[in-house]
Protein backbone atom coordinates (compact mmCIF):
# COMPACT_ATOMS: atom_id res chain seq x y z
CA UNK A 1 0.00 0.00 0.00
CA UNK A 2 2.76 2.23 0.81
CA UNK A 3 4.69 1.72 -2.66
CA UNK A 4 0.91 2.73 -4.48
CA UNK A 5 0.53 5.76 -2.55
CA UNK A 6 4.33 6.88 -3.57
CA UNK A 7 4.04 6.06 -7.35
CA UNK A 8 0.31 7.88 -7.37
CA UNK A 9 1.35 11.57 -8.39
CA UNK A 10 3.40 10.37 -10.82
CA UNK A 11 1.97 9.29 -14.19
CA UNK A 12 3.92 8.81 -16.58
CA UNK A 13 2.83 9.39 -19.93
CA UNK A 14 5.62 7.59 -22.43
CA UNK A 15 4.60 7.80 -25.74
CA UNK A 16 5.56 4.98 -28.08
CA UNK A 17 8.63 4.54 -30.38
CA UNK A 18 6.90 6.04 -33.40
CA UNK A 19 8.89 6.30 -36.70
CA UNK A 20 10.12 9.62 -38.55
CA UNK A 21 10.50 9.72 -42.39
CA UNK A 22 13.11 12.25 -43.24
CA UNK A 23 15.42 12.67 -46.28
CA UNK A 24 18.96 12.55 -46.21
CA UNK A 25 19.65 15.83 -48.01
CA UNK A 26 24.04 14.87 -47.60
CA UNK A 27 23.43 11.52 -49.49
CA UNK A 28 21.05 12.27 -52.16
CA UNK A 29 23.31 15.43 -52.56
CA UNK A 30 26.46 13.17 -52.97
CA UNK A 31 24.73 11.24 -55.45
CA UNK A 32 24.26 14.21 -58.11
CA UNK A 33 27.71 15.12 -57.20
CA UNK A 34 27.48 17.37 -54.31
CA UNK A 35 25.59 20.16 -53.38
CA UNK A 36 28.26 22.75 -55.23
CA UNK A 37 26.01 25.15 -57.39
CA UNK A 38 24.42 27.98 -56.27
CA UNK A 39 26.20 28.67 -53.03
CA UNK A 40 25.98 24.94 -51.68
CA UNK A 41 21.95 25.54 -52.61
CA UNK A 42 22.17 22.99 -55.48
CA UNK A 43 24.03 19.98 -57.46
CA UNK A 44 24.66 20.30 -61.40
CA UNK A 45 25.24 17.21 -63.61
CA UNK A 46 24.88 16.33 -67.19
CA UNK A 47 22.80 13.32 -68.79
CA UNK A 48 22.67 12.86 -72.40
CA UNK A 49 25.18 15.58 -72.87
CA UNK A 50 22.70 18.07 -71.64
CA UNK A 51 23.18 20.39 -68.27
CA UNK A 52 20.58 19.42 -65.31
CA UNK A 53 20.44 21.19 -62.05
CA UNK A 54 18.89 19.87 -59.17
CA UNK A 55 17.79 22.32 -56.00
CA UNK A 56 17.49 20.80 -52.25
CA UNK A 57 14.46 19.09 -51.74
CA UNK A 58 11.81 20.96 -49.28
CA UNK A 59 9.47 18.45 -47.02
CA UNK A 60 6.78 19.36 -44.93
CA UNK A 61 4.82 16.86 -42.37
CA UNK A 62 1.96 15.53 -43.99
CA UNK A 63 -1.67 14.90 -41.11
CA UNK A 64 -1.19 10.80 -41.66
CA UNK A 65 2.55 11.26 -39.62
CA UNK A 66 5.01 11.13 -43.12
CA UNK A 67 6.31 13.91 -45.02
CA UNK A 68 5.51 15.61 -48.12
CA UNK A 69 8.66 16.14 -50.30
CA UNK A 70 9.33 18.82 -53.45
CA UNK A 71 12.01 18.98 -55.57
CA UNK A 72 12.87 21.70 -58.23
CA UNK A 73 14.79 21.05 -61.50
CA UNK A 74 16.54 22.80 -64.07
CA UNK A 75 17.65 21.88 -67.33
CA UNK A 76 20.28 24.32 -67.79
CA UNK A 77 20.46 25.71 -71.51
CA UNK A 78 23.63 27.36 -72.45
CA UNK A 79 22.59 29.13 -75.95
CA UNK A 80 22.40 32.12 -76.45
CA UNK A 81 19.53 34.07 -74.97
CA UNK A 82 17.78 30.84 -74.05
CA UNK A 83 16.00 30.36 -70.71
CA UNK A 84 16.34 27.60 -68.96
CA UNK A 85 13.45 24.47 -68.59
CA UNK A 86 11.94 24.02 -65.43
CA UNK A 87 10.33 21.12 -63.83
CA UNK A 88 9.20 19.79 -60.23
CA UNK A 89 8.88 16.54 -58.47
CA UNK A 90 6.59 15.81 -55.98
CA UNK A 91 6.44 12.95 -53.40
CA UNK A 92 4.39 11.66 -50.59
CA UNK A 93 5.46 9.30 -48.27
CA UNK A 94 3.63 7.24 -45.52
CA UNK A 95 4.31 7.25 -41.82
CA UNK A 96 6.36 3.95 -42.17
CA UNK A 97 8.51 5.36 -45.20
CA UNK A 98 5.81 4.08 -48.37
CA UNK A 99 5.74 5.85 -51.50
CA UNK A 100 2.14 6.45 -51.68
CA UNK A 101 1.75 8.92 -54.79
CA UNK A 102 4.08 10.48 -57.33
CA UNK A 103 3.21 13.55 -59.74
CA UNK A 104 5.59 15.56 -61.57
CA UNK A 105 5.08 18.85 -63.73
CA UNK A 106 7.51 20.92 -67.04
CA UNK A 107 7.32 24.16 -67.94
CA UNK A 108 8.92 24.89 -71.33
CA UNK A 109 9.00 28.14 -72.60
CA UNK A 110 5.13 28.67 -71.23
CA UNK A 111 4.40 25.49 -72.23
CA UNK A 112 3.36 23.52 -69.21
CA UNK A 113 2.84 19.66 -68.85
CA UNK A 114 1.47 18.13 -65.69
CA UNK A 115 1.40 14.01 -65.60
CA UNK A 116 -1.22 12.13 -63.71
CA UNK A 117 -0.87 11.30 -59.92
CA UNK A 118 0.32 8.39 -59.87
CA UNK A 119 -0.84 6.60 -56.78
CA UNK A 120 0.98 3.38 -55.14
CA UNK A 121 -1.83 1.11 -54.54
CA UNK A 122 -2.41 -2.78 -53.90
CA UNK A 123 -2.41 -3.73 -57.56
CA UNK A 124 1.06 -2.28 -58.16
CA UNK A 125 3.50 -4.37 -56.29
CA UNK A 126 4.06 -7.56 -57.86
CA UNK A 127 6.85 -8.98 -55.60
CA UNK A 128 6.26 -10.92 -52.23
CA UNK A 129 9.86 -10.52 -51.11
CA UNK A 130 10.31 -6.80 -51.63
CA UNK A 131 6.07 -5.24 -52.08
CA UNK A 132 7.65 -1.82 -51.44
CA UNK A 133 10.24 -1.37 -53.89
CA UNK A 134 8.49 -2.89 -56.51
CA UNK A 135 5.87 -0.53 -55.89
CA UNK A 136 8.21 2.18 -55.94
CA UNK A 137 9.52 1.48 -59.39
CA UNK A 138 6.08 0.68 -60.57
CA UNK A 139 5.44 4.26 -59.74
CA UNK A 140 8.18 6.11 -60.80
CA UNK A 141 7.37 3.87 -64.60
CA UNK A 142 4.02 5.00 -64.71
CA UNK A 143 5.24 8.97 -64.28
CA UNK A 144 8.10 8.99 -67.07
CA UNK A 145 5.74 7.26 -69.29
CA UNK A 146 3.19 9.78 -68.80
CA UNK A 147 5.28 12.71 -69.04
CA UNK A 148 7.21 11.25 -72.55
CA UNK A 149 3.58 10.53 -73.87
CA UNK A 150 2.70 14.22 -73.13
CA UNK A 151 6.04 16.10 -74.22
CA UNK A 152 5.58 14.28 -77.32
CA UNK A 153 2.63 15.31 -78.22
CA UNK A 154 3.96 18.74 -78.03
CA UNK A 155 6.74 17.70 -81.26
CA UNK A 156 9.78 18.59 -78.97
CA UNK A 157 12.75 18.18 -80.45
CA UNK A 158 15.60 19.78 -78.51
CA UNK A 159 17.58 17.02 -77.01
CA UNK A 160 18.26 18.20 -73.22
CA UNK A 161 13.92 18.76 -73.66
CA UNK A 162 13.78 15.03 -74.81
CA UNK A 163 15.71 13.38 -72.02
CA UNK A 164 14.03 15.98 -69.33
CA UNK A 165 11.49 12.97 -68.10
CA UNK A 166 15.00 10.63 -68.02
CA UNK A 167 16.49 13.36 -65.56
CA UNK A 168 13.21 13.16 -63.40
CA UNK A 169 13.25 9.40 -63.33
CA UNK A 170 17.34 9.76 -61.99
CA UNK A 171 16.05 12.25 -59.24
CA UNK A 172 13.01 9.62 -58.49
CA UNK A 173 15.75 6.83 -57.97
CA UNK A 174 17.94 8.55 -56.05
CA UNK A 175 15.79 10.54 -54.04
CA UNK A 176 13.99 7.53 -52.73
CA UNK A 177 17.23 5.83 -51.97
CA UNK A 178 17.87 8.69 -49.24
CA UNK A 179 14.40 8.16 -47.73
CA UNK A 180 14.64 6.98 -44.44
CA UNK A 181 12.49 6.09 -40.89
CA UNK A 182 14.34 6.81 -37.48
CA UNK A 183 12.88 5.87 -34.51
CA UNK A 184 11.75 8.67 -32.01
CA UNK A 185 12.77 8.43 -28.00
CA UNK A 186 9.34 7.60 -25.73
CA UNK A 187 9.14 10.72 -23.99
CA UNK A 188 8.54 10.51 -20.09
CA UNK A 189 6.41 13.61 -18.68
CA UNK A 190 5.19 13.75 -14.65
CA UNK A 191 2.42 15.57 -13.41
CA UNK A 192 3.50 15.56 -9.73
CA UNK A 193 4.52 19.58 -9.13
CA UNK A 194 7.48 19.97 -7.72
CA UNK A 195 7.84 20.84 -3.49
CA UNK A 196 7.05 24.45 -3.29
CA UNK A 197 10.51 25.95 -1.25
CA UNK A 198 10.09 27.60 2.15
CA UNK A 199 10.33 31.61 2.58
CA UNK A 200 13.71 32.78 3.14
CA UNK A 201 13.94 34.44 6.24
CA UNK A 202 15.68 38.15 5.88
CA UNK A 203 19.58 38.34 6.40
CA UNK A 204 20.04 39.99 10.05
CA UNK A 205 17.57 38.06 12.21
CA UNK A 206 18.87 35.83 14.67
CA UNK A 207 16.90 32.69 14.95
CA UNK A 208 14.36 32.79 17.56
CA UNK A 209 14.93 29.86 20.28
CA UNK A 210 12.16 28.16 22.05
CA UNK A 211 10.54 29.70 25.12
CA UNK A 212 11.08 28.27 28.66
CA UNK A 213 7.69 26.41 29.54
CA UNK A 214 7.28 27.12 33.07
CA UNK A 215 5.85 24.44 35.08
CA UNK A 216 2.26 25.07 36.18
CA UNK A 217 2.34 25.30 40.02
CA UNK A 218 0.72 22.74 41.96
CA UNK A 219 -2.23 23.85 44.48
CA UNK A 220 -0.87 23.02 48.13
CA UNK A 221 -2.32 19.88 49.41
CA UNK A 222 -4.92 20.45 52.26
CA UNK A 223 -3.76 19.09 55.80
CA UNK A 224 -6.77 16.91 57.20
CA UNK A 225 -7.76 17.61 60.85
CA UNK A 226 -6.56 15.48 63.38
CA UNK A 227 -9.03 13.49 65.12
CA UNK A 228 -10.19 15.71 68.24
CA UNK A 229 -9.29 13.29 71.42
CA UNK A 230 -12.31 12.78 73.79
CA UNK A 231 -12.63 14.97 76.95
CA UNK A 232 -14.34 14.78 80.74
CA UNK A 233 -14.19 17.18 83.40
CA UNK A 234 -13.19 15.66 86.41
CA UNK A 235 -15.66 17.05 89.36
CA UNK A 236 -13.27 17.42 92.08
CA UNK A 237 -10.64 19.72 90.29
CA UNK A 238 -13.10 21.15 87.16
CA UNK A 239 -10.51 20.51 84.64
CA UNK A 240 -11.00 18.30 81.78
CA UNK A 241 -8.86 14.72 81.86
CA UNK A 242 -8.56 13.60 78.45
CA UNK A 243 -10.47 9.97 78.11
CA UNK A 244 -8.34 6.57 77.49
CA UNK A 245 -7.85 5.33 73.51
CA UNK A 246 -10.76 2.69 73.62
CA UNK A 247 -9.78 0.05 70.75
CA UNK A 248 -12.68 -1.94 69.19
CA UNK A 249 -12.86 -5.46 69.78
CA UNK A 250 -11.00 -7.91 67.80
CA UNK A 251 -13.06 -10.99 67.79
CA UNK A 252 -9.86 -13.32 66.39
CA UNK A 253 -8.01 -12.70 69.49
CA UNK A 254 -4.83 -12.22 67.57
CA UNK A 255 -2.29 -10.51 69.28
CA UNK A 256 -1.85 -6.65 68.30
CA UNK A 257 2.20 -6.89 68.56
CA UNK A 258 3.66 -7.48 65.53
CA UNK A 259 5.37 -10.80 64.25
CA UNK A 260 8.78 -11.30 64.27
CA UNK A 261 10.05 -11.04 60.48
CA UNK A 262 11.58 -14.08 59.10
CA UNK A 263 15.35 -14.28 58.65
CA UNK A 264 17.32 -12.74 55.60
CA UNK A 265 18.48 -14.78 53.09
CA UNK A 266 21.86 -13.14 53.45
CA UNK A 267 21.66 -14.88 56.90
CA UNK A 268 20.87 -18.19 55.53
CA UNK A 269 23.86 -18.09 53.21
CA UNK A 270 25.77 -17.37 56.06
CA UNK A 271 24.82 -19.63 58.53
CA UNK A 272 25.08 -22.57 55.70
CA UNK A 273 28.69 -21.24 54.67
CA UNK A 274 30.03 -22.11 58.33
CA UNK A 275 28.85 -25.54 58.36
CA UNK A 276 30.34 -26.08 55.24
CA UNK A 277 33.72 -24.59 56.82
CA UNK A 278 33.59 -26.92 59.84
CA UNK A 279 32.92 -29.54 57.57
CA UNK A 280 35.51 -29.07 55.55
CA UNK A 281 38.27 -28.67 58.68
CA UNK A 282 37.06 -31.73 60.46
CA UNK A 283 37.67 -33.99 56.59
CA UNK A 284 41.48 -32.22 56.69
CA UNK A 285 42.31 -33.37 60.12
CA UNK A 286 41.18 -36.92 59.16
CA UNK A 287 43.14 -36.96 56.75
CA UNK A 288 46.40 -35.67 58.54
CA UNK A 289 45.90 -38.32 60.93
Amino acid sequence: MKHALLLTPVLLCASGAFAAVEIDLEKFGESLGGWKARKGKAAEYEISEATYRTYQPESSPSPDGGIFVSVRIDHVRKKFLASDDHASLELSFAADGTLVTAQSSLALQGRTITSELIKGGASASTSVAAPYVDRAVKIGTDLVADLSSKLLREKIVEPGRVSFPAAIRHNYNLLYQAVRTVAEEPKMTTDAKPPEALPEKPAGTAPTEPSEVTPEAKPAAKEEPKPQQATVIDPKTGKSVPLPEVKSYNPSGAPATPLPSPPSVQKELIQAGGEALKLAREVIRQEEK
